[in-house]
């Protein structure tokens, strides 16, 4: 992963004071773009638009807020759209076949971009569906929210939820660009906002100690949306997830470590109904008990453990589970996750904030001693 000025492929400029990175995959590296009016910016989007078809996906809160601005970005070119309904509970197969609907319906070719406008659940989608239609079409990221900027726009990662388990159906797909613009955050309510920030935090968590006293330092600034900070926090997460992908795109190894918190986490979206918790929620809460297994099993001092807490806490995050899933139930849910292998269920835990190790090589004991705990809080320790 390597940084350059704010140009484009070929030199063209991209905007002002615009920050670049390179996801470096070798022919399918890809920028990320990061900054303010990006959204509107012609030559955002024109170095990597192959042909002249262009389907935009977004929804029914991100569309009136800025498919304008795109389509006026876009206007030499040939612009279809499908806006889907908002929220994790709609991704799902039916409203994949939205997009794939569109698609047929206006005869788009093999050489359409396929546009994401919107948040994780819109990239995640409109990627699959890009991934999927003719067997592989051009896609570009632009995501609008804290959480999609940081982490899911980047990467390659799409797909949809099904019943028994998150982003359990999907593909690895590279997009041919990200457009980060800083300016749609303004627009986030607050606990979007802080979901988003439970990503920002996980990359100190599990290989940037230094970023962790910077975030620390900086709750404030992000709290009040202050551009600069907002734009460093985007920009060094990004740089973060950018070097683990290059160097493990399809996550046989080490890239799995960019899901501390998450195989908690998914349990528990599943298990209260996609969208009763926000993802990044659900991850704030996630790596809290991955924090206090990993302090159980000695490798993570207590006073690590509360530093994590009250970080998240301070951002106005989740630290405790909810008190509705028993044990078993717990146990249930983490057993459907892209991390079990040879049946044995692997977890991204801590041996120091900065340190995160994947592992199968923990005690079973003391996972259900905690699950147990959690699930005492309400009275329901037994299935």
């Amino acid at each position: 992963m390597t940084s350059a000025p704010s140009t484009a492929a070929g030199g063209a400029p991209t905007a002002a004071g615009a920050r670049r990175l390179e996801v470096d995959l070798g022919a399918r590296s890809y920028p990320i773009l990061i900054g303010c009016g990006l959204i509107s910016s012609p030559d955002c989007y024109a170095p990597y638009v192959r042909g002249r078809q262009v389907l935009v996906v977004s929804n029914d809160t991100v569309a009136p807020l800025y498919l304008d601005a795109v389509e006026r970005a876009l206007a030499s070119l040939d612009i279809h759209k499908v806006i889907l309904p908002d929220g994790e509970r709609y991704k799902d197969l039916a409203t994949l076949n939205r997009i794939f609907d569109a698609l047929l319906a206006e005869r788009l070719g093999r050489d359409v971009t396929v546009i994401a406008l919107g948040g994780g659940v819109v990239g995640d989608m409109a990627g699959f569906a890009a991934a999927c239609y003719q067997r592989g079409v051009d896609f570009i990221q632009v995501p609008t929210t804290l959480l999609a900027q940081v982490d899911s726009s980047v990467g390659g990662k799409t797909g949809v939820n099904h019943a028994l388990g998150k982003n359990m159906i999907g593909a690895f797909h590279q997009p041919r660009a990200v457009v980060a613009d800083t300016d749609t955050l303004s627009t986030l309510p607050d606990r979007e906002l802080a979901a988003g920030l439970a990503e920002v935090v996980k990359y100190g968590l599990i290989r940037d100690p230094d970023f962790v006293d910077w975030l620390e330092a900086s709750r404030e600034r992000l709290l009040a949306r202050d551009a600069d900070a907002l734009a460093e926090a985007v920009e060094r997460s990004c740089r973060n997830k950018a070097e683990v992908v290059a160097a493990d795109e399809r996550e046989a190894g080490q890239r799995a470590l960019l899901n501390l918190g998450h195989t908690f986490g998914h349990a528990i979206e599943a298990g209260l109904g996609y969208g009763e918790w926000l993802h990044g929620e659900a991850v704030a809460a996630g790596m809290v008990m991955a924090a206090e297994l990993s302090a159980r099993l000695g490798w993570l001092a207590a006073d690590d453990v509360g530093r994590i807490r009250r970080l998240l806490a301070g951002f106005g995050l989740p630290v405790d589970p909810p008190p509705d899933l028993t044990a078993e139930r717990w146990l249930a849910l983490m057993a459907v996750d892209k991390k079990v292998q040879g049946g044995r269920l692997r977890l991204v835990l801590l041996r120091a904030i900065g340190g995160a190790v994947v592992t199968a090589d923990f005690d079973p004991a003391a996972l259900r001693a905690l699950l147990e705990q959690t699930a005492a809080a309400s009275g329901r320790a037994t299935a």
